[in-house]
């Protein structure tokens, strides 16, 4: 077996088609087909049904994807490992980040690694935080930079880099506007976009209505906080926002609740040697965090 052959047999396998495999691979769908196919007649087996434009994993394909995934990041570690014997910063790093991070907080990070970092090919993976942690944990990106999960780092490993102060919030024109104080137990009972109950963002949410013996109900919801801040300033309902995105169509709600806020910082794997690329952006990272390092992520109080 071959490491580009199993490199294009997991490409399939996530995209779930030979074309997505290949845009993200930058190759010709013609060559993703050919590496399947040196990897089928190497194994004697077939490991995908092809069913219309999706490809399915046949029980051969199954069994190959975690032991292809565990053999990939062993030989990747070991790569690294050896580079590593030389200080030099070079190569390709690739990170994964949300999109709210992305947009809001990582670009003065990103543009200081560029001029100290030129020789660095930067591949960035935009991915909910949820979904980026599972790409540390399978090896498949050095680190992220995400919303951190509010239960703890698992068998992950933390560092803060910010402090997202979370805030209840509407439209200036809508009715719960103009009352001075709105209880948490009214809000329940009034429309609200908010976070994905999935996401850490909204679990941090649910937790402080559920402290008080509250159950929510979004009538929508989505995982992009900027959709939500636009949908919360044409009236369709509260929500609740960082900080930094609310604009001039919003005002904040006071609901008597306690401060609330989510920890933003990177996501490593324990085991897994970093590149010295991935050690020079973390410390370019570090140099723009307000976060003091090792800090308890959950109960770091919130600030406004």
């Amino acid at each position: 077996m071959r490491m580009n052959d199993l490199r294009a047999f997991l490409a399939v396998t996530h995209a779930n088609s030979f074309s997505g495999a290949a845009e993200s691979l930058h190759l010709t769908q013609p060559a993703i087909s050919k590496r399947i196919g040196n990897l089928e007649r190497d194994l004697g087996l077939k490991l995908f049904d092809r069913v219309g434009k999706r490809v399915y994993l046949t029980d051969a394909g199954s069994l190959l994807e975690p032991r292809a995934e565990s053999l990939l990041a062993e030989i990747d570690d070991t790569q690294r490992l050896l580079r590593n014997l030389h200080t030099q910063v070079d190569g390709t790093l690739n990170l994964a980040t949300s999109h709210h991070v992305g947009l809001h907080r990582l670009a003065p990070v990103l543009k200081s690694f560029n001029v100290e970092h030129a020789a660095v090919q930067l591949e960035i993976q935009f991915e909910d935080s949820e979904a980026a942690h599972d790409l540390v944990r399978s090896g498949a990106a050095e680190f992220a930079v995400v919303t951190l999960n509010p239960e703890g780092p698992d068998e992950l490993e933390y560092q803060p880099i910010w402090y997202d102060a979370l805030l209840f919030v509407v439209a200036k024109e809508h009715p719960l506007a103009r009352a001075t104080s709105i209880p948490l137990a009214q809000l329940v009972d009034e429309p609200a976009v908010l976070p994905g109950m999935g996401t850490y963002t909204g679990r941090i949410v649910v937790d402080v209505f559920r402290d008080r013996g509250l159950e929510l109900r979004p009538t929508m919801s989505t995982n992009y906080l900027e959709t939500i801040g636009m949908l919360v300033g044409a009236g369709l309902g509260w929500s609740v926002l960082p900080k930094s995105l609310i604009g001039e169509g919003v005002v904040r709600l006071d609901c008597g609740a306690p401060p609330m806020h989510r920890v933003l910082g990177t996501v490593t794997h324990p085991n897994r040697t970093l590149s010295n690329a991935a050690k020079a952006f973390l410390q370019v990272l570090a140099r723009h965090a307000d976060a003091p390092a090792h800090r308890d992520i959950a109960r770091e109080p919130g600030t406004d």
